[in-house]
């Protein structure tokens, strides 16, 4: 919103872009001579498209406050089993929306619970009894993970995975 506002960016604006860093891309410059209408100036959304619920800015972003946003939950989710987080092989984005869209997937402690379900899963398209297999090992396997891994993925805001190796290191164990 600030870069939009601070650059006069509008909706429809000819851009000039090159690449920054290895993906992120910058506007370099707008081409205001290209400006064809009056184009009223960039305004952030006020509402989660997901939930409707209010937006709020902290810093320079935008949340959604609703904890039971499904966009935000599945997120949660995603980062949770991430590979840089708690490594469960196997749940792509994909997996993880599907599932959470069938119920089987609302909060992380229900990656644990998972295999209460094994025979529905196996039944579901796509899903044979090797991949389901290979899914509830993932699971099981991430369990022996580190302390700072678990910090991490659960998302706590402003908790990276350098604080999280912190509060591992100095800490020791979940019980501390």
């Amino acid at each position: 919103e600030d870069y939009c506002i601070g650059k006069d960016i509008r909706i429809g604006d000819v851009i000039v872009i090159r690449k920054a860093g290895d993906v992120i891309p910058e506007v370099v410059e707008v081409k205001f001579e290209r400006r064809t209408e009056s184009k009223e100036p960039f305004k952030m959304i006020t509402a989660c498209p997901m939930c409707n619920e209010n937006l709020i800015k902290k810093d320079a972003n935008h949340y959604c406050i609703n904890e039971n946003c499904p966009a935000r939950n599945i997120e949660n989710l995603i980062h949770y089993a991430s590979r840089d987080a708690m490594n469960i092989e196997g749940f792509g984005d994909a997996i993880v929306e599907d599932f959470y869209n069938m119920g089987y997937l609302k909060k992380v402690q229900n990656f644990y619970n998972l295999d209460k379900y094994k025979d529905e899963l196996m039944s579901l398209e796509g899903f044979g009894e090797k991949s389901i297999i290979k899914l509830l090992s993932s699971i099981e396997k991430s369990k022996s993970n580190s302390l700072e891994r678990l910090l991490f993925a659960l998302g706590i805001r402003h908790v990276g995975s350098k604080t999280a190796k912190i509060l591992a290191k100095n800490y020791k164990n979940i019980d501390n």
